[in-house]
């Protein structure tokens, strides 16, 4: 009884050490996408950031720089399409910051007025 004992005990220790390596082998390969999907982002944040510098001035830059920190969603919206220009040659110059803030007004959605009555 106990050679079969210390048989079972044996076959559910391997069948346990092939689950962990199972799992182990799966983690690399989880942890391996990974990887190669933040390369991928940095790639294209570099990339992204590399033509703002390019059409951009410094200013505009700057100016863009503090709407992205209060509307994030204005700012990515503003740089898809300024290198969607870039990309169709319709941008010939360098955009200053008079016309970054044209294009914004443009862009930027109505603002509410609110008025408070005392009464």
């Amino acid at each position: 009884m106990a050679m079969s004992e210390d048989a079972e005990l044996g076959e559910l220790r391997r069948r346990r050490m092939r689950q962990l390596q199972e799992m182990q082998a799966s983690e690399a390969v989880n942890a391996q996408a990974y990887a190669a999907q933040e390369n991928e982002m940095q790639r294209r944040e570099a990339e992204r950031a590399e033509i703002m510098r390019r059409i951009l001035t410094p200013e505009a830059r700057e100016r863009l720089g503090r709407i992205r920190l209060a509307k994030p969603e204005v700012a990515a919206s503003v740089e898809q399409q300024l290198i969607a220009l870039a990309a169709s040659g319709r941008i010939q110059r360098a955009i200053d910051d008079a016309t970054l803030r044209a294009l914004l007004e443009r862009i930027a959605p109505e603002r509410r007025e609110i008025n408070i009555t005392r009464r």
